[in-house]
């Protein structure tokens, strides 16, 4: 199990991690929307270095180089809303891949638990044999990805799955190493301390889907 912590050296994605948290700059709808793609961006770029590819030769007008493809394209799943802009981030990197969208919220009244985890819109090709990579950017308690894991796992056995989330906190990132395969790697912009009783993650950000959207009601 591989666990990638986009933050663990300097790099431009502190910047863009630090603007995403500050409450000023938060003001900014467009900015805080562009930030959290461009960090998609940037652990899409990193996973991209761990899928399988082929090597075929390349005839230029000077000659012959050696060149390299994906042997086959991931499919991207977008846990919505929030995670829009994260999921576009992958997209510039993976721009022929198939996607899939599943909306998923937490209802208010017992936040965080697995049960009151509500999955409303589904588009999603078959996983089998495919190389998955859930898309969300906050990974709280982590029950909305099990829960969506659970839906998608009726179609079938994927090659390799992936999680990406901009920002994570150790319970639900200790709830998904306990559930999910080994095989399974996590790609993580940061991993804060904790969450709070409200479930949400500390110092984390606020609600990402509100800083992109507005309020919901």
């Amino acid at each position: 199990m591989k666990i990638f912590e986009l933050n663990q050296e300097f790099s431009v994605a502190q910047t863009l991690l630090a603007q995403m948290r500050d409450p000023d700059i938060q003001q900014d709808r467009w900015r805080f929307r562009h930030n959290l793609q461009r960090l998609g961006m940037l652990l899409g770029y990193e996973l991209s270095k761990t899928l399988q590819y082929q090597t075929f030769p390349l005839h230029t007008s000077l000659g012959v180089a050696r060149g390299a493809d994906l042997d086959q394209q991931p499919l991207l799943i977008c846990v919505m809303r929030a995670g829009l802009p994260f999921y576009q981030g992958f997209v510039d990197v993976f721009d022929q891949a198939d996607s899939g969208f599943i909306g998923a919220y937490r209802q208010a009244e017992q936040a965080g638990m697995e049960q009151d985890i509500f999955l409303g819109y589904s588009a999603n090709p078959s996983i089998d044999g495919r190389d998955v990579v859930l898309i969300d950017p906050m990974l709280a308690t982590g029950s909305s990805l099990l829960k969506v894991w659970r839906l998608l796992a009726q179609s079938g056995t994927p090659r390799s799955l992936h999680i990406a989330a901009a920002i994570a906190a150790p319970e639900g990132l200790a709830l998904l190493q306990r559930e999910f395969a080994t095989s399974t790697h996590f790609w993580l912009g940061a991993v804060d301390e904790r969450l709070n009783e409200q479930a949400y993650i500390v110092p984390g950000l606020g609600d990402a889907g509100d800083l992109c959207f507005g309020e919901k009601s």
